[in-house]
């Protein structure tokens, strides 16, 4: 044995590599089972969530099917530039950031409330039908609710203007008036998804010590005051990470109902990042340009999801990471 190899491994910084060495495969060895469950899912987002990440080159090339991704010509921020002085493009940004925010004003406090009532309900029937309502438009495609919407705010035969009409009112064409289309999205997504969404919340207030209501209860707090003392910071960082979330992704507005609800009528409130790229991308066969857009579009959630994490950070020491 050379002097060399024998000062190597007599080194105790070589040492405790080894024994790290060591432990880690024995454990590999032990739980295999779970790192072969694992695998499949981190081959799952490779395959298909980081490997095409490749294809956003285009973004930055006059892609030519022809060429191919990498034979394509090199043409650096044209697209970004010709999307940045589209005549439409405040429009787009508007109607995506103000759809987000609605839906976040909107959306966001309902699971919440939600959940804090159910929790206060003692009465066992009552408490599990009220959930079985809430939960069920969830499970409703997204084409059925649309329809839905379209057949019930017919403006001949939908059920809306039938109940205006016993009213003396004349029927509307909600669907075609442009300032009604983000309320009658971001309400129908409230039914839809509340009572779901309250399932995370209900699962955290389930968490809590009792002992903390027996000692309320024996102070004389209210309902109201065991809310806000008790069930309020139990769930606040169930509550940030799931704002940190919402707010990263306030400009990827789902394309299917926003596309499936537009109209001619509505389509200069309704025309959003998401639907923008579909027409552009895959109507027009424009897919350097509709890339660029949605490049775009993720650097800007990235930002926000980073920011917005900073600071939840920062006020709550409640965080992603």
């Amino acid at each position: 044995m050379s002097p060399g190899k024998v000062i190597t491994e007599n080194n105790p910084q070589y040492l405790l590599t080894q024994q790290k060495r060591k432990r880690n495969l024995k454990l590999v060895k032990k739980h295999w089972q779970l790192y072969l469950l694992v695998m499949l899912p981190l081959a799952f987002l490779i395959t298909f969530k980081y490997v095409p990440m490749l294809g956003s080159v285009i973004a930055f090339k006059d892609y030519n099917v022809l060429k191919g991704i990498w034979g394509s010509d090199w043409v650096g921020f044209k697209h970004f530039n010709q999307f940045f002085n589209l005549p439409i493009f405040w429009t787009i940004i508007k109607n995506t950031l103000g759809l987000s925010l609605y839906g976040l004003i909107i959306g966001f406090p309902a699971p919440i409330i939600l959940a804090l009532a159910l929790n206060e309900v003692r009465q066992g029937l009552f408490k599990r039908s009220v959930q079985m309502v809430t939960y069920a438009p969830y499970f409703i495609s997204t084409v059925i609710m649309v329809s839905i919407i379209i057949v019930a705010l017919s403006p001949n035969t939908g059920i809306v203007n039938t109940i205006l009409g016993l009213f003396g009112m004349d029927p509307r064409n909600f669907m075609g008036e442009p300032g009604l289309f983000k309320s009658i999205y971001v309400f129908s997504d409230v039914w839809q998804h509340t009572g779901y969404g309250a399932i995370i919340y209900l699962a955290a207030l389930a968490g809590v010590n009792p002992e903390l209501y027996e000692a309320a209860k024996i102070d004389g707090a209210s309902r109201f005051q065991k809310i806000l003392n008790i069930d309020l910071p139990s769930i606040l960082p169930v509550t940030v990470i799931l704002l940190i979330l919402n707010i990263g992704n306030m400009m990827a507005i789902g394309f299917e109902k926003v596309y499936l609800m537009q109209n001619p009528l509505n389509v200069m409130t309704s025309e959003v990042i998401s639907t923008y790229v579909y027409k552009v991308g895959l109507i027009e066969s424009n897919f350097s340009f509709s890339s660029a857009v949605g490049l775009f579009n993720s650097v800007i959630n990235l930002i926000l999801l980073v920011v917005v994490n900073y600071l939840a950070k920062r006020i709550s020491n409640n965080s992603l990471w």
